[in-house]
C-alpha cells in the first residue's frame, strides 16, 4: 500500500525554555512585542512534515513515497531515510539552496513558538505528484500545495488536506477548493477555527463541505466529525513527556495507517493517539521506534481492544 507524502523536509532545531511564555508576554503590549528566551537545551534533528509522517507510517508497515524538495546539505538526512528503508527516489535536490530549517522553542507547559526557513522548499512546486493509493498534502510551499490539490482533483486521487501554518497564505477560494476535494481535513482546534474564520462559515457548514474533519486537541485527545457523526477520541497515555514536537505528524501517520486499512474512524483516531505518544516520549520527531507487535500491545493497554496490523 503506497502513500504519496507531500510536505516539507527540514532540519529541526529544538530548544527548551525552562520558564513559561505567558510570564513574558504583556497582553497590553502585544502590538510591539520584543522578546528573547534563554534556553537550556538545543538539539538538531531530522524533521519536516513529509519526513515525520513518512517515518511513522513506515513503522506501521505502510509504504510512504516522499515527494518533496531538499537542498545541498541533505546528504545525512537522505542516508538516514535510506537506513529506515524509506524511498528517496522522488525527493528533488537543489544544489544552490539549503534544506529547510525549523527553529522551535518549547516552554515548561509544552507551548511552542517556532519559525521555518523554507530554503529549497520554495521549489517544491516544481515537483509533480505520482500515482499512489492515497496522497497527503501536508504543509509545504503554498504554490506546491495549490498545485497538488489541482493534480489530485484532476486525477481523482484521494487525499488528506492539512493546510496548517499555511492557512493565511491561501485565499478563501483556494482554501475551499482544497477542502471540498479532500477525503480528510485535519488540523488542531486553533487551525480549524482559523479555517472557518477565513471562509466565513460555521463549524456545521464546514462539515457540510464534504470531508471528514479531524480536530486534534493536544493532550486532550481529538474529535473526528462528518455530517453524520462526531467521535471523541481519548488521548493515549505517554510514559513520560520529553518533547511534543512532531506529535501532530505522528498522529496523522497513525490515523492514516488505520484509515488505509479501512478501520472505523474511532480506531483510526485511537491509532493516531498511540503513535503521537511514542513521539512525545522521545526528544525529536524521528527518534521514536516501535514494532507492530509493540504498537498493538500499546493500543490494547490504552483502549482495551485488539487490532491487527
Amino acid at each position: 500500500m503506497n502513500v504519496v507524502i507531500t510536505g516539507s523536509l527540514g532540519y529541526d532545531y529544538i530548544m527548551d525554555f525552562p520558564g513559561r511564555f505567558a510570564d513574558r508576554i504583556l497582553t497590553d503590549k502585544i502590538h510591539k512585542i520584543s522578546l528573547s528566551f534563554l534556553v537550556d537545551k538545543l538539539s538538531k534533528q531530522y524533521g519536516g512534515t513529509a519526513g515525520n509522517i513518512a517515518y511513522s507510517l513506515k513503522l506501521l508497515d505502510t509504504e510512504p513515497l516522499i515527494v518533496s524538495a531538499a537542498g545541498n546539505d541533505f546528504a545525512p538526512y537522505k542516508a538516514f531515510l535510506k537506513s529506515k528503508h524509506i524511498s528517496t527516489r522522488y525527493i528533488k535536490e537543489y544544489k544552490d539552496f539549503s534544506t529547510g530549517s525549523y527553529f522551535v522553542i518549547t516552554d515548561k507547559d509544552d507551548n511552542q513558538i517556532g519559525s521555518f526557513y523554507a530554503g529549497a522548499m520554495k521549489h517544491a512546486k516544481n515537483v509533480s505528484l505520482l500515482s499512489g493509493d492515497f496522497v497527503v498534502i501536508a504543509p509545504n510551499d503554498p504554490g506546491a500545495m495549490k498545485k497538488y490539490v489541482k493534480e489530485c482533483r484532476n486525477n481523482s486521487f484521494p487525499y488528506l488536506y492539512d493546510p496548517a501554518f499555511q492557512i493565511g497564505n491561501f485565499t478563501a477560494g483556494e482554501l475551499g477548493e482544497g477542502i471540498e476535494g479532500a477525503k480528510i481535513l485535519i488540523g488542531n482546534d486553533y487551525e480549524i477555527d482559523l479555517i472557518q474564520d477565513k471562509l466565513g462559515i460555521s463549524h456545521e457548514e464546514l462539515l457540510v463541505m464534504g470531508p471528514t474533519v479531524v480536530t486534534t486537541l493536544s493532550p486532550k485527545g481529538s474529535i473526528i466529525e462528518n455530517r453524520y457523526e462526531s467521535i471523541g477520541i481519548k488521548p493515549a497515555k505517554p510514559k513520560n513527556t520529553s518533547d511534543p514536537t512532531g506529535a501532530g505528524d505522528a498522529y496523522r501517520a497513525g490515523f492514516l495507517a488505520g484509515y488505509l486499512r479501512k478501520f472505523d474512524l474511532g480506531v483510526c483516531g485511537q491509532m493516531g493517539s498511540v503513535a503521537a505518544v511514542y513521539t512525545v516520549e522521545q526528544y525529536g520527531t524521528q527518534t521514536h521506534s516501535f514494532t507492530t507487535k509493540e504498537f498493538i500491545a500499546r493500543y490494547r493497554e490504552n483502549y482495551g481492544q485488539t487490532i491487527t496490523l
